[in-house]
């Protein structure tokens, strides 16, 4: 994907391309309640339609490059924002399950694949100092939109125009067209196309793997007292069939993806860092708006005020990091800095309660971990990738593979964050409810008290019974509240023991 035009063309189409990622990405996940009831489907439709989005992502991850060596790097974004926009537009315009699935997987098959093609942009056109400018383009989209997305988001569903959210992504497609037009050329048309090649039995067999593998994930949460024989039999038969198609793409003497040369540390390190990363974002992004507006009960405008003021901390941490990167290349200090961060903002919310000052103590938080990204994310995209620059193939890949793991984290980390909630809120609500009982003081004496508040207004009868579902809201809210603090306090334990690997690793120096 050479440059026709580069310049402030490239970077903007660089700097756009990731932003579809990274704002569809943040805005659809903030926005899932409300799009939900707008078109009339259930959490678990929700669920299924976003394990089929990412699967078929990871589909056209996979694809990216044969596609490029085939039409062209140019070519091929027009025809991926193309589909995409039709995505969007679909989406947009959807009334119910089947119209919002069919524009979510055409988004999938479009968008999948843009934010590889923009690292690629900057691998193939970019060199020296440039280069460099590139990634600041590519780091300063993924901030910028992690920032505004859940804000955009937010003032989409507090105004009652949640297709709002995608008639924007389909301007960003419009754009991103543009852009592509007139700054890329077709010159990786046609190249190596004998070191790799495609099986589409192959390629059913990775779409299905990953779909039945975050398929099974998302029925333990569903079917969590139900048939739960059958949904590990479907976890293990995805399992077996994502390692079939790594063992054969490994054997294969033209592979669509060359994985036996990645098989070395320090990729193998990077890319286990990226999926830990991608497994925060994907847990963080569904726990934040749980607690914040359905536990602590702050309207959709305020929490999206708050998640992109926090969110900004990303820019400015990106900021710093392009200033010092340069001249002190090493990475140690940046992911210890990164890890205390996600550490400080577990243990924040880990320390919330529901009379907790939003500015002194959620801000803060949003902050740190948003730092976290933004230290993390670039410094091992600019270390993992290092053995594999001079062989362009297998360079691109490796993209690949990062962004299809990425895929997969994102959604992984969702369903491990609401397994975990359930699995937390109803050991706790089970604690809880034990001590509601007749000989309980503090229950007897907040039912009378909720009596005497409610007897004036509505007489005795109904005020013992609204007392008394006064008192199981008020356990479900104190359920869900624990929860989430069990939740940060891991958060916080994942990042002080990342401090200790950063410490202790050899890989990276």
């Amino acid at each position: 994907m050479n440059a026709r035009a580069p310049g402030f063309l490239l970077y903007a189409t660089i700097f756009v391309l990731t932003s579809i990622e990274f704002l569809q990405l943040s805005m659809v996940a903030f926005g899932a309640g409300p799009i939900m009831g707008e078109v009339s489907i259930t959490p678990e439709d929700f669920s299924l339609i976003a394990a089929m989005y990412a699967s078929v992502a990871i589909l056209m991850i996979s694809m990216q490059r044969w596609f490029v060596t085939r039409l062209g790097g140019r070519l091929f974004i027009q025809c991926a924002t193309t589909v995409s926009l039709l995505g969007a537009v679909l989406c947009a315009t959807s009334d119910d399950f089947t119209s919002f699935l069919l524009g979510r997987m055409v988004m999938a098959v479009g968008g999948g694949a843009l934010f590889t093609s923009a690292r690629m942009i900057i691998h193939h056109a970019l060199a020296g100092p440039r280069r460099f400018v590139g990634i600041k383009s590519l780091a300063y989209g993924v901030a910028l939109c992690i920032a505004a997305g859940p804000w955009l988001a937010a003032q989409a569903v507090s105004n009652d125009t949640w297709s709002a959210i995608f008639w924007l992504l389909a301007v960003m497609d419009v754009l991103a067209f543009v852009l592509a037009s007139s700054s890329l050329s077709n010159d990786l048309r046609g190249s190596e196309q004998g070191r790799s090649d495609w099986n589409p039995w192959l390629q059913v067999l990775l779409v299905g793997g990953s779909f039945a593998l975050l398929y099974a994930l998302q029925r333990f949460y569903y079917d969590f007292y139900g048939d739960v024989v059958f949904v590990a039999g479907v976890l293990v038969a995805a399992l077996v069939a994502l390692l079939m198609y790594a063992h054969h793409q490994r054997r294969h003497s033209r592979p669509l993806l060359h994985l036996r040369e990645m098989l070395h540390l320090r990729y193998i390190a990077g890319v286990t860092l990226f999926l830990f990363a991608y497994l925060m974002l994907g847990a963080n992004n569904y726990v934040v708006p749980v607690m914040l507006q359905r536990t602590l009960g702050y309207s959709w405008e305020t929490v999206g005020h708050f998640e992109a003021l926090g969110a900004l901390a990303a820019v400015a941490t990106f900021a710093v990091v392009s200033k010092v990167l340069p001249k002190h290349p090493a990475p140690r200090k940046f992911w210890i800095a990164g890890f205390l961060a996600l550490a400080s903002f577990g243990m924040l919310l880990a320390r919330l309660d529901p009379a907790a000052n939003p500015w002194l103590h959620i801000l803060p938080a949003l902050a740190c971990y948003n730092i976290f990204l933004l230290t993390v994310l670039p410094i091992t995209a600019m270390q993992a990738f290092r053995q594999m620059e001079n062989d362009e193939t297998v360079f691109s890949n490796a993209q690949q593979v990062k962004n299809m793991l990425a895929q997969a984290g994102i959604a992984l980390g969702i369903s491990v964050a609401t397994l975990g909630q359930q699995w937390r809120t109803t050991v706790h609500y089970n604690m809880l409810n034990a001590q509601v009982t007749p000989d309980n003081p503090i229950y007897i004496s907040t039912i009378q008290h909720l009596q005497g508040a409610l007897a004036s207004s509505v007489g005795p009868v109904q005020a013992t019974q609204i007392a008394v579902a006064r008192v199981a809201q008020m356990l479900a809210q104190q359920s869900a509240m624990l929860a989430n603090i069990d939740h940060f306090m891991l958060i916080g334990v994942f990042g002080v023991l990342g401090i200790f690997v950063t410490l202790v690793q050899k890989v990276f120096r």
